[in-house]
């Protein structure tokens, strides 16, 4: 993976946990990734930003991944889509945004899972291979990652993956079409 920092290159990236591997996204990914939030649609809204009239088409899905591969070659986010090693099946995805570096060296974290994937504990081994690829590859020192309070799957998922509550932000993220307030969650780089 050294080879990648160099080359700022998202292809060959692969990143394992459990039964779990991460990916970045590609245009052969637009219809089974169309297919699950299409499926998942009902269940996403009401934790997601609006989703626009084109969402799942193939254009908006281009657009998805030209900004991925930009955010990429910047160093400033890393998209990753989440498939079960035993079938390649879809599950969801995560992503390590708005990256800082500098005397910060952190990021932000953002994820989504398929309703049929949901609470099976995939998103918790898709966690750990994000952290460990952000503190090892990456050498951050900080994760945050927020969600609206009465969330308590999402809460859930980030105590149980290491994370601390450290706050309330108030209006934080425009959510499901309205300003919505959020718990604020970090964790910190292993001690070495």
């Amino acid at each position: 993976m050294i080879s990648f920092l160099r080359n700022r290159s998202q292809r060959g990236i692969r990143l394992e946990d459990g039964r779990v591997y991460l990916r970045a996204l590609s245009m052969a990914d637009w219809e089974t990734w169309a297919r699950l939030r299409e499926q998942s649609q009902a269940f996403l809204i009401p934790w997601e930003p609006l989703w626009a009239s084109d969402a799942l088409s193939k254009a908006a899905f281009r657009r998805r991944v030209e900004h991925v591969r930009y955010e990429w070659e910047r160093e400033t986010g890393y998209s990753f889509l989440i498939y079960q090693q035993s079938d390649d099946a879809l599950l969801g995805g995560i992503t390590l945004s708005n990256v800082r570096r500098g005397v910060a060296q952190a990021g932000n974290l953002g994820y989504w899972v398929g309703m049929p994937y949901a609470r099976l504990g995939y998103m918790t081994e898709a966690m750990r291979a994000i952290a460990d690829f952000s503190f090892g590859q990456l050498r951050l020192h900080r994760l945050e990652a927020a969600c609206l309070e009465q969330n308590t799957a999402s809460r859930g998922l980030l105590t149980n993956s290491g994370f601390r509550e450290i706050g309330y932000a108030r209006q934080y993220l425009r959510i499901a079409g309205k300003w919505q307030d959020h718990v604020l969650f970090e964790k910190l780089t292993p001690e070495r």
